[in-house]
């Protein structure tokens, strides 16, 4: 442990190169690390920044291992557990290669750069939070590390878990639900490596005194319709407001209801599904926005994508037998996301659909008709 802390604290301030860096993630990547090491890496990288504490009270949170285009259910997720009455401070990523983080979307609202000590206060007055990692000194290590990684191409298992685990350790959750989506082009693409996480995730959780559940989710097509910053914001919301179900709600009841049942809520999904239907989670929505800076009476019809679009059509009837979620991506990036607001991607048919030569099959949008290409 003392040798781990060492390389850590080298590398937060500044004592090692990139290339010595470099050296080190490779190794990691090559001869990986216990469950002991890792848990000492993840203490080492909570210790290298600041600390909230919620002096004794549970406090939940859950986090996505990402690769699935569209997952927009965070607000939903921390709007339902918290209008039951818990804890839960969601601090979100931005896009790293993706078309839209988190953070990314969210900021289209309400304010996401909250320092640690909002993040605390904010928790405890209306009990939830969903701002950016990267406003806070949460387990600063592991940006470090990443910038780093990033060129490598290369994503160490002891370098994901610690980075994800050291945060949660920071910002002082108690119980943690970890969602993996398992899809041919999701981060995780097999059975058996998604069950092999859960395995040292909750093992890794064990040794740092947070109570892990996961969720072994599906990923082979984007959730919901919408891909980028204003168009998932608006149908986050429109789930919020009871106009819009599907995969969308029914994703985030299951990881909500899951939260709950750890909380020790009886038939977790069913009372998530209730607090989401009887518009309770949307009061806590608008609370959250309020107290991160935002109008609370924002609605799904605020958010307004780009005013450039181009319709892809169909060019023959059939069914949709797979979505390519990189592809998407691609194609979001293209017309600007995450950057660009406005751009992204509606994909208005899913697997299975059956289709009509002339069908639109999805609208790209853009905040600048160049951005469109032909």
């Amino acid at each position: 442990p003392e040798q781990i802390a060492t390389i850590v604290d080298d590398t937060v301030s500044g004592r090692l190169s990139r290339i010595e860096i470099a050296a080190w993630l490779t190794a990691l990547h090559i001869r990986g690390m216990d469950v002991d090491e890792i848990a000492a890496y993840t203490q080492a990288m909570a210790d290298s920044g600041s600390r909230i504490s919620f002096e004794g009270r549970r406090v939940f949170d859950f986090h996505s291992f990402g690769g699935l285009p569209g997952n927009k259910i965070t607000p939903i997720v921390v709007s339902i557990v918290a209008a039951a009455g818990l804890t839960i401070p969601k601090l979100s990523s931005r896009a790293i290669s993706s078309a839209c983080g988190t953070a990314d979307f969210v900021e289209t609202f309400c304010r996401v750069d909250l320092g640690t000590d909002e993040v605390r206060h904010i928790a405890e007055e209306v009990g939830g939070v969903f701002s950016w990692t990267g406003a806070t000194d949460l387990g600063p290590a592991g940006d470090d590390f990443i910038t780093v990684q990033r060129p490598l191409g290369i994503d160490p298992r002891p370098q994901l878990l610690a980075s994800i685990m050291s945060k949660k350790v920071a910002a002082g959750a108690t119980d943690l639900l970890m969602d993996i989506p398992l899809g041919t082009e999701a981060k995780v693409s097999s059975f058996e490596e998604a069950k092999a996480y859960s395995r040292d995730l909750m093992d890794l959780g064990d040794r740092l005194g947070i109570r892990v559940e996961c969720a072994i989710t599906y990923a082979e097509q984007p959730l919901g319709y919408a891909v980028g910053p204003i168009l998932e914001a608006r149908e986050c919301m429109e789930v919020l407001e009871g106009r819009c179900q599907g995969d969308v709600a029914d994703k985030a009841c299951i990881c909500a209801g899951t939260l709950l049942e750890m909380a020790g809520i009886p038939d977790g999904q069913n009372k998530a599904k209730r607090i989401l239907e009887s518009g309770q989670a949307m009061g806590k929505f608008r609370e959250i926005v309020a107290a991160q800076g935002g109008n609370p009476e924002v609605s799904s019809e605020d958010m307004v994508p780009g005013e450039f679009s181009m319709e892809i059509l169909a060019e023959r009837d059939g069914f949709v037998k797979r979505i390519y979620n990189r592809e998407i991506v691609s194609v979001a990036k293209a017309a600007g996301a995450p950057n660009d607001k406005g751009a992204g991607v509606i994909v208005w048919r899913k697997v299975g659909s059956k289709v009509s030569e002339g069908d639109v099959l999805m609208t790209i949008h853009a905040d600048r008709e160049d951005k469109l290409g032909h």
